[in-house]
């Protein structure tokens, strides 16, 4: 094991993240806040302490697949530790316990909150919380291969030790060029909704914050009530749309921009079956508020995609309180928090790639026990799925229920309900953020113990990594040279 090469990596992520608490310092003094000085002397130790990592110990020697996973691991862990002071130092959190899950539910992707007043809050404190969305949602290990294309091989160990879903899909021969094309998308996406916000009579500052939240599939917004809190039905299209496309791979962005062919997202089955998932359950949930609400049919329907397509992309916003709703509409709501959004998109969970890859097999299979002599291979884009490749997805699809399953059991000890500790469970691996019951749409985590939050805290980071990329660090033999 490379440690003083890990070291260094961590090093350079302190000093990205140091680096980014810049801007939410800016905001603070443009709106007269008092939270400046905490977010310049937050800045100054974080980026010092990256700089003494690195130069200390210099990215020197080989870089292999262990040291990527525990970079990766470890990148989020130091990121939410440091990325907690300016919440402490503002007074916004007392304890550290809670600072550290509102950071790591921001660089994850998660959305789920302790705050229970969210619009008291400082603008500064408010773009930070935000823009831990918007680093965590394409990765800070990509911004960081793309930044420093010079690591060679660890490059690649990193990519694929963090990008999201089975495969990690390369764009251009050049490692660090696919993380550069994958940054610039997700910047490209981010200017448009932004803009589009803006122009609909959202407040830049909002529109900004919102838009991180929406392309990392993150959830927090600037207001208690979430999107509920505008009432224009446009600006609940425009997001509904840009969620949608935050939970397809972003390489297809790419493709079909490059392309000019539309067509591009069509071609791949994981998008077609990730549309047909969302429209199914759009159809099931609008149907379901239009009887049993007296909304009208745009209201319905809005609000039924709004919410399906929140949940399943793993975003978490909310326009209205679904914990109101009948309860077929929150079974439906429940079944997708175990979907998630395409493989390579911002968004957790399972991933629509696994489920089409399991399908898939199912159907073979099915197929084999009528024609046992038969040759039978399933294919994903006409090209034949590996053994390897199912026995893989099967494994994460076991190992992921189980860990929910012993999670809800530990969740429960600490004095949850049933309905609470299941969906705090299924919200924080699942990178969700709300959940039902006393963590639904409208409540928060924070009258849960510290303890469980350290644990949620965990499970948001093994959903964020996709299991393996934490887990293999508790094995033994991983940390022997």
């Amino acid at each position: 094991m490379n440690y003083r090469s890990i070291i260094a990596a961590l090093g350079v992520v302190l000093i990205i993240i140091g680096s980014s608490m810049i801007l939410p310092l800016l905001w603070s003094l443009y709106y007269g806040d008092y939270d400046w000085s905490a977010f310049l002397l937050s800045s100054i130790v974080t980026m010092i302490t990256g700089l003494i990592a690195y130069k200390a110990t210099g990215m020197k020697g080989e870089f292999r697949t262990k040291e990527a996973f525990a970079v990766v691991s470890l990148s989020w862990i130091i990121a939410s530790a440091f990325g907690a002071a300016p919440y402490l130092l503002t007074g916004t959190f007392a304890s550290f316990a809670d600072a550290f899950f509102e950071t790591m539910s921001g660089f994850t992707t998660t959305g789920a909150s302790v705050l229970t007043d969210i619009e008291i809050l400082p603008h500064g404190i408010l773009f930070w919380r935000s823009l831990t969305h918007w680093l965590g949602g394409m990765g800070i290990i990509v911004l960081f291969v793309a930044v420093l294309s010079s690591l060679g091989v660890c490059g690649l160990q990193m990519f694929r030790a963090e990008s999201p879903g089975p495969v990690a899909e390369k764009i251009k021969p050049r490692i660090s060029a696919t993380a550069k094309i994958l940054w610039y998308t997700y910047v490209g996406l981010t200017i448009a909704e932004t803009l589009i916000l803006w122009l609909l009579g959202m407040p830049l500052f909002d529109a900004l914050c919102h838009t991180f939240g929406t392309l990392a599939t993150g959830g927090f917004s600037t207001k208690n009530a979430s999107i509920g809190y505008y009432t224009s039905p446009m600006i609940h299209w425009v997001i509904i749309v840009f969620m949608f496309l935050s939970g397809a791979n972003f390489t297809l962005h790419y493709l079909a921009l490059k392309g000019r062919d539309i067509k591009t997202f069509w071609r791949n089955g994981e998008f077609r079956l990730y549309t047909t998932i969302t429209l199914l359950f759009i159809s099931i949930l609008a149907g379901v508020l239009i009887i049993s609400t007296n909304q009208s049919f745009e209201t319905s329907l809005r609000q039924a995609a709004f919410q399906v397509i929140s949940i399943m992309t793993t975003t978490g916003y909310a326009t209205a309180d679904f914990e109101l709703w009948p309860y077929l509409g929150k079974v439906l709501l429940l079944m997708l928090m175990f979907v998630g959004g395409c493989s390579g998109s911002t968004g957790g969970s399972i991933k629509v790639g696994r489920i089409l890859i399991l399908l898939k097999q199912a159907r073979i299979e099915l197929q084999r026990a009528l024609h046992p002599r038969a040759i039978l291979n399933a294919k994903v884009n006409n090209k034949p799925i590996s053994s390897e490749m199912v026995m893989n997805v099967q494994q994460f699809f076991f190992i992921y229920i189980a860990i929910t399953g012993a999670s809800v059991v530990i969740m429960s000890a600490l004095g949850l309900d049933l309905i609470s500790a299941f969906t705090s469970v299924a919200a924080t691996i699942g990178n969700i953020g709300p959940g039902l019951g006393k963590v639904g749409p409208t409540q928060n985590y924070s009258f849960i113990p510290d303890v469980g939050k350290y644990y949620l805290s965990f499970l948001m980071l093994l959903g964020r990594l996709e299991l393996y990329t934490v887990l293999v660090l508790f094995v033994p033999s991983f940390w022997k040279k």
